[in-house]
């Protein structure tokens, strides 16, 4: 099963188009979308929701060795990076720590907040709590962050459009990255 992580419903939408037969239900306080291969969760902004939305899956499937768990969504990003362009996180930092996930290229700096300064190279506001659920669980033998650059430090020009579409735009990419 693949189970994924959003924090935005346009987010979860992109995939849902892609898709075209996942059923939405309720899974705690949560909106899922599920079929036979893919459940995904919308935990809304935050590195808390986050966790929780992840440590929902977590709790309510059964995890085998064939399992893969991906948060997908979109980052700002400095200026060397592409609108668009799809990134496989591995590293992270939030409050100042250092995270691995992976040896994926990419880093990203977890933020509590919207930036709107080009201090870091890439950042997001779920990374992190995706990270500490996962980590924590060790029959999770495939995770994987993806972030989708969606703005250069201007997060007041991401619409809901706009983001279902850099989303969507990606989805082959990310499957062929996890071999889904």
């Amino acid at each position: 099963m693949l189970y994924i992580v959003t924090a935005l419903k346009p987010e979860a939408q992109a995939f849902v188009d892609y898709h075209k037969n996942l059923k939405k239900e309720k899974l705690d306080n949560f909106t899922i979308f599920k079929n036979k291969k893919l459940t995904l969760i919308i935990s809304h902004l935050g590195v808390a929701n986050a966790r929780v939305a992840t440590q929902t899956l977590i709790n309510h499937f059964d995890i085998t060795d064939d399992d893969i768990y991906c948060n997908i969504g979109i980052c700002g990003a400095a200026s060397k990076y592409p609108i668009g362009a799809l990134l496989n996180i591995g590293s992270l930092t939030y409050n100042d720590n250092s995270y691995q996930l992976s040896n994926a290229p990419e880093h990203l700096t977890c933020c509590d907040e919207a930036i709107q300064t080009n201090k870091y190279n890439t950042v997001d506001m779920e990374s992190f709590g995706f990270y500490d659920a996962v980590v924590h669980n060790p029959a999770i033998k495939k995770a994987y962050i993806f972030k989708v650059v969606s703005d250069h430090f201007e997060p007041h020009k991401v619409n809901k459009e706009k983001t279902k579409s850099l989303i969507f735009n990606t989805i082959d990419a990310i499957n062929e990255q996890i071999n889904f």
